[in-house]
Formats: C-alpha cells, structure tokens, sequence
C-alpha cells in the first residue's frame, strides 16, 4: 500500500506534465512574436530593478539622515 501512493502521485505527475506541454504548444503561437522584443525586455526589467534598488538606498540614507533610523 505504502507504493501505491506514490504510483500514483508519479500518475498524475505524468499527466500534468502532459497537459503543460499540451497548453505550452497552444500558446507557443502567440509567443512567437514577443521572441524579437526579449531582449529589450530584459532591459527594461534590469533598469526597473536598479531604479528600485536606487529607491532603497535613497530612502535608507534619507532616513538615517533624519535621525530615524
């Protein structure tokens, strides 16, 4: 019985990652187009998340220099 399970779960496993690669074959269409702006993208991410870090320091630095932290 102690196998059972995990036959099963290994089951549903398998099917899930039947219906993943079933959806992703779907929407792979759609995608295609959006492959040539990737690496714009990648960009704008990286720029995004230095503007947040700059935030942080910003805000970090103005508040020990206003004595609240």
């Amino acid at each position: 019985m102690k196998g059972g399970g995990a036959a099963g779960v290994a089951t549903l496993g398998a099917a899930g990652v039947e219906v993943a690669q079933n959806v992703l074959a779907e929407i792979q269409s759609g995608v295609l187009p959006l492959v040539l702006y990737l690496d714009t993208l990648r960009w704008v991410f990286i720029a995004v998340a230095l503007g947040g870090v700059a935030l942080t320091i910003y805000a970090r630095l103005d508040d020990s220099h206003r004595g609240r932290r």
